[in-house]
């Protein structure tokens, strides 16, 4: 079996993958990445730390760590990300809009684009932006 934790995919296989298909690994990826970050925090309970969590991947706290990030996208992965903002979704969670759950979807293809290729350097650039970013906002 594969190495799934360092996986590397070519070119062809994720041209190949529906932007739905990087967008689910990209859920899991960023949400990972959340819960890191919320650990290193200093949330202590389990409750307080689903709500922290919670309050960052929502479809809401994702696109707006979409606009924080974008700018700092290259030509490739802009168009990642907008193959995944343009995907066809069947429904929209309650509390967003049509929009940001688009751009949520973006950023989740982005970043199982990101981890499919094998560019955890980027992957952790771009999710320290959106951090930096959101926070800052937030302040």
């Amino acid at each position: 079996m594969d190495d799934c934790f360092d996986i590397k995919l070519s070119s062809e296989e994720l041209r190949d993958m529906s932007s739905l298909a990087l967008a689910h690994v990209g859920d899991a990826v960023y949400e990972l990445l959340v819960r890191a970050y919320v650990c290193r925090q200093g949330e202590v309970t389990s409750n307080a730390m689903h709500r922290a969590t919670v309050s960052y991947v929502s479809a809401g706290a994702q696109a707006h760590a979409m606009n924080v990030i974008e700018p700092l996208l290259t030509d490739e992965e802009q168009t990642v990300y907008k193959r995944g903002r343009n995907a066809h979704v069947n429904s929209v969670p309650h509390g967003s809009t049509i929009g940001e759950y688009h751009a949520a979807t973006g950023l989740e293809t982005l970043f199982g684009w990101l981890y499919l290729c094998g560019r955890r350097d980027r992957i952790g650039t771009l999710f320290s932006a959106a951090m930096d970013g959101v926070n800052s906002d937030a302040t």
